[in-house]
């Protein structure tokens, strides 16, 4: 045992800074002029000096060591018994809580969350898809949709013959139908077989737009996104001619979004190189492609024609026009037949009637790609790009198309 020295105000100060800094040390090592356990010292470091400064001739020495020794381990206990004990009013070890470090407040700075226009997106479909007496070219185009995410277009007559409530459930529900839920329709001739097309409106729902008009419009990323009905003479749609109740949606729609990238499907299309013209053309829905040419709208893609046929941009009269023209691109090969094309029409840049497959669009903030993707099997493809004719002019890469 040993009497600690005493301590001054700056060694005290330095302890204290010791002390902070390492809070597992009992204090008791620390600080011991401050111990309850300093008498129980002192009075050992007394029964020490008894014993080694009596001398030898001393009388009764061996008896006063040995009371001198046995006051040492008493003093020496009730230290050790001290240092071990706690102070009155402090809990058990075993309902003592671990108390939680203090807690550290940061400014995490995240990036921002990108908004809808600086999205890159992806729509992908067809034409003509399901027919009952036959399904393999509908089952071989839905396992090229079920690899690709993104939005499925459905460029009517999904389902043959008659569009019933039977056909949807038995030939579409199994094959496209898996992917009702990212799919956003367009009306064909096929449907209209069973009166106003009811079954088809009933399966779609919402999905579909308004019950009985089968025309609307929604935004994927960048881009506005019209689905329009082409069944020009159908009961209930009141024609596709200037005036007409869907002329003048259309007109409104594009109103509200004619700076953006702007792209429009439905069933019929206005140029096709298709072997007979009463059927692959159809000159009733120019005014549609009137009002989108208008605010210069990049994309047109269709159905009908069972084949598929890229366009280069021109306008609604069947000119070239690669600054402000509309791209349009029949896919007609959903996996129902293929149908014979005949001469090619003007500014037609690629054909193919024996492919089953679907088309890939990349739709960008400023600019598109397109991607035919065959059946498996099937070797025919085509793919390029383009921009946005709404977009700035130091956002434009250039245009290109391969086969």
């Amino acid at each position: 045992m040993h009497l600690d020295r005493p301590v001054s105000n700056r060694r005290l100060s330095r302890r204290l800074k010791t002390l902070q800094s390492k809070d597992a040390v009992p204090a008791l090592f620390l600080l011991p002029q401050e111990s309850t356990c300093y008498p129980y010292r002192f009075l050992g470091w007394i029964a020490y000096m008894i014993c080694y400064l009596i001398p030898a001739s001393f009388p009764g020495r061996r008896q006063k060591i040995s009371l001198s020794l046995a006051t040492l381990l008493f003093c020496f206990a009730g230290d050790m018994r001290c240092q071990t004990a706690r102070p009155p009013g402090d809990p058990s070890p075993a309902t003592t809580e671990k108390t939680a470090p203090p807690v550290k407040h940061y400014r995490i700075r995240r990036p921002l969350p990108s908004t809808p226009a600086a999205q890159t997106v992806t729509l992908v479909g067809a034409g003509d898809i399901a027919g009952c007496e036959d399904l393999a070219g509908a089952q071989a185009t839905a396992k090229l949709i079920k690899q690709i995410p993104g939005t499925v277009f459905a460029a009517g007559d999904v389902v043959y013959e008659r569009g019933t409530k039977e056909e949807f459930r038995d030939c579409y529900g199994p094959t496209w139908g898996q992917f009702k839920n990212r799919t956003r329709p367009a009306l064909g001739n096929h449907e209209y077989i069973t009166a106003n097309a009811a079954p088809y409106f009933e399966y779609w729902g919402d999905q579909a737009g308004p019950a009985g008009k089968g025309y609307y419009s929604y935004d994927i990323g960048a881009w506005h996104i019209v689905v329009l009905n082409t069944n020009c003479k159908a009961p209930g749609v009141g024609g596709c001619g200037e005036g007409s109740p869907q002329e003048v949606w259309l007109k409104a729609d594009l109103a509200s979004h004619a700076n953006g990238c702007i792209l429009a499907y439905g069933h019929h299309a206005l140029f096709s190189s298709g072997l007979f013209k009463s059927h692959a053309v159809h000159t009733e829905v120019k005014p549609l492609w009137d009002d989108l040419y208008a605010v210069h709208a990049d994309l047109m893609l269709a159905g009908h024609e069972h084949s598929y046929e890229r366009f280069a941009p021109q306008n609604t009269n069947g000119d070239a026009d690669p600054k402000n023209g509309i791209r349009l691109i029949v896919a007609g090969t959903g996996g129902r037949s293929h149908d014979p094309l005949g001469f090619a029409a003007a500014n037609s840049e690629v054909r193919n009637w024996n492919t089953f497959g679907v088309l890939k669009l990349v739709l960008a903030p400023t600019s598109y790609t397109w991607e035919f993707i065959p059946e498996e099997g099937r070797t025919f493809t085509d793919s390029g790009s383009g921009v946005c004719h709404n977009a700035t002019p130091s956002a434009n890469p250039p245009q290109s198309g391969a086969n």
